[in-house]
């Protein structure tokens, strides 16, 4: 393609929420205390986790790590999201553009590794009780935390280097949402995107599918262990345990098979920016508060170190 005529982008205008103008300070109030209540669940858990050794298990050192991708993710992407509602539409350079596209894809690739991480720790808890302690050693937990943020940061990687060597001129700057997305984004391009689609493609295949489907078989043995639970008390607590993890898990994987995966021609960009903020606020939201903050062993060392921090004060 010729492109000496067409003006090559350096800026993009992001819309963000232009539909409902009336409605931008409530947007805005509304998305900063959720980011600060993300942020605040979070690093409570991260902190928590490090510093009361009741907490030194397996299961919360995932946490911890699933709670760090959120804190990036988020951060990543509210901050600007914030300005672009609150100045109805703002600018973004071409390169921090596709630099917030790399850390979102690294974030969100790492969380889904991370989830099915998770699970499968769960599984081995609940499945193989006998097992667990000699096959989750420390060594065997580095490795799973380790392979996640490998992983995501290849895959971010791979796909920024290509966008990055796209053109991108138009014939318009305005991306119709709150943050640099990759399909709208490769929609500015008057390069042939057709390798970056399909890269993407496979990627989502690998990172969100199968990791989704792992998760769903995991769950199934775990319902099938609990099943065996001699009393009524324990079946209870394990299945409402249980079901809201996977209630969490299917809203995040769902919204993002919905978006990358499987996506519905007939949904308009609106839809799509409704969509996204599932994953992108809503689940860091409610994850440490089903993932931990109802957890008995995550109140009491709250519970202490308030207590420490009152009777300093």
């Amino acid at each position: 393609m010729n492109d000496s005529n067409q003006t090559r982008i350096s800026e993009i205008l992001l819309l963000g929420f232009h539909e409902i103008q009336n409605l931008q300070i409530l947007l805005f109030l509304l998305f900063l205390f959720i980011y600060i209540g993300i942020l605040l669940g979070n690093l409570l858990i991260i902190f928590l986790v490090t510093v009361d050794h009741r907490l030194r298990t397996p299961m919360y050192f995932f946490l911890s790590f699933l709670s760090s991708f959120e804190i990036v993710s988020t951060t990543n992407i509210v901050p600007k999201m914030l300005s672009v509602i609150i100045r109805e539409g703002d600018t973004i350079s071409l390169t921090a553009c596709i630099v917030q596209l790399y850390f979102f894809s690294l974030s969100t690739n790492s969380e889904c590794i991370q989830l099915s991480v998770m699970s499968y720790d769960r599984y081995l808890a609940i499945c193989n009780p006998l097992r667990y302690s000699s096959t989750m050693d420390l060594r065997f937990q580095l490795n799973l935390v380790f392979w996640p943020w490998l992983i995501g940061f290849l895959i971010a990687w791979t796909i920024t280097v290509l966008v990055y060597k796209l053109q991108f001129c138009g014939p318009s700057n305005i991306i119709d949402h709150f943050f640099c997305d990759l399909s709208p984004l490769l929609e500015l391009s008057c390069s042939d995107t057709s390798m970056v689609r399909i890269q993407a493609f496979m990627f989502c295949v690998l990172i969100i599918l199968l990791p989704f489907i792992f998760i769903i078989i995991t769950y199934a043995l775990i319902s099938s262990a609990i099943v065996r639970i001699s009393t009524a008390v324990g079946r209870k607590k394990a299945f409402s345990t249980c079901s809201s993890h996977l209630v969490l898990v299917c809203t995040y994987f769902g919204t993002l098979l919905s978006v990358y995966l499987f996506p519905v021609k007939d949904n308009s960009r609106h839809v799509s920016k409704v969509i996204s903020l599932l994953y992108i606020i809503v689940t860091p939201l409610l994850n440490p508060i089903v993932y931990s903050l109802r957890n008995r062993d995550i109140i009491a060392a709250l519970h202490k170190y308030l207590s420490i921090l009152f009777s300093c004060g």
